[in-house]
């Protein structure tokens, strides 16, 4: 029989800590008060899909955080993540009776927002909600940073990279899309098992096309000034020295990409075309990427004042320091106290935690009549 697994109350907490701080690198890049709209196609930002309003069969639309919770409260809602240059459907013609609380004064549509099968609640190349009542299967779910559908890991065609949290993916699908992409996969991807590189054998035409001019030859064929200064302005073209190369990949599978990756590509004038024409110029850009955004969430949510820290701007530095030695002393001994409970498999009562508290409170009240002084 196998043995159930156990978890103590302090891994409860930690779990929960964790999810508290993933919702808040989601949720704090973005504002939960105002509505997105005025602020045309956002960057990036947290967006959620109402299948009340907008149901399977009709036209897709997404909501920014804000209105997610003062216009759809109650509303049956798919949580999309994030999505890059998208603004805010809530109200627009696709929700017929439905008036943003927020901002009503909207266009119709927004003919930019890019839609996809996630926007009615299916994921993967399977397009199978998530979570999925009918899969026993435990799987974690990768988003492309491309077509930014969520895929399930053994749909992927390849392994699943460690760490993989501090990558990107590029479903196979767009890899194949955007073929381009393969040159660059052979040099600057996460070399998984199954995506052996080959390198191609340099045969004597190859050499004869690299082979350096003699001087005579030179002076033969002499380019035009105005040839020559633009093409000492245009820097030389990594997408070309890597296909030059011919260093090949297996072309199958989606493919994973390290930190760093983006900054790699070739940023001159022909290759910013290919990827305009592409729809792909954002990959040029480090701060487009989820680990940014999360980043830079994370960083306001600490900048943020909770109720307690604004309570301690109104007290002077002693009353600061001692409010804050408290709290550390209190917080320490209630961990000490729930661990004891844990490491001894024990249920905690509310009868236990009234006890703990009354104990701080009779500590508490010794510490105050010990440097009380009462006069004789």
């Amino acid at each position: 029989m196998e043995e159930e697994r156990t978890l103590s109350l302090v891994d409860v907490l930690e779990e929960d800590e964790e999810l508290e701080e993933e919702a808040s690198a989601v949720l704090a890049g973005s504002d939960s008060d105002h509505c997105s709209y005025p602020q045309g196609y956002v960057k990036r930002q947290a967006l959620y899909a109402c299948s009340s309003c907008t149901p399977k069969g009709g036209e897709a639309a997404g909501v920014c955080l804000a209105c997610s919770y003062k216009c759809h409260e109650g509303h049956d809602l798919y949580e999309l993540y994030t999505k890059r240059s998208f603004r805010c459907d809530c109200g627009n013609r696709k929700f017929m009776e439905l008036q943003c609380k927020l901002f009503p004064d909207k266009e119709e549509l927004n003919s930019l927002n890019r839609y996809s099968q996630n926007f009615f609640g299916l994921y993967c190349t399977c397009s199978r909600p998530y979570p999925d009542p009918d899969d026993q299967v435990e799987d974690e779910m990768i988003q492309c940073v491309v077509c930014e559908d969520w895929l399930h890991g053994r749909h992927l065609g390849c392994v699943v990279p460690d760490c993989v949290e501090l990558q990107e993916m590029i479903c196979e699908s767009c890899m194949n899309t955007h073929s381009f992409l393969w040159s660059y996969a052979a040099h600057l991807s996460v070399l998984v098992p199954g995506a052996e590189v080959q390198v191609k054998e340099e045969t004597e035409a190859d050499e004869s096309k690299t082979k350096l001019p003699h001087k005579e030859e030179k002076a033969d064929n002499v380019e035009p000034s105005c040839k020559r200064s633009r093409e000492e302005a245009e820097p030389s073209c990594r997408l070309k020295v890597l296909q030059a190369i011919g260093q090949k990949r297996v072309q199958s599978g989606a493919v994973f990409w390290p930190s760093g990756w983006r900054s790699k590509l070739c940023p001159c004038n022909t290759c910013k075309d290919l990827l305009s024409a592409a729809s792909l110029s954002f990959l040029l850009d480090e701060s487009d990427t989820v680990l940014a955004y999360e980043t830079k969430g994370k960083s306001s949510e600490q900048r943020g004042h909770d109720p307690l820290m604004s309570a301690l701007d109104n007290l002077n530095h002693v009353q600061q320091l001692e409010i804050i030695h408290g709290y550390n002393d209190m917080k320490t001994e209630l961990k000490d106290f729930l661990q004891s409970f844990a490491s001894e498999g024990k249920v905690v009562t509310p009868d236990d935690i009234r006890q703990f508290f009354e104990q701080q409170q009779s500590r508490k009240r010794g510490r105050d009549d010990a440097g009380r002084f009462y006069p004789t």
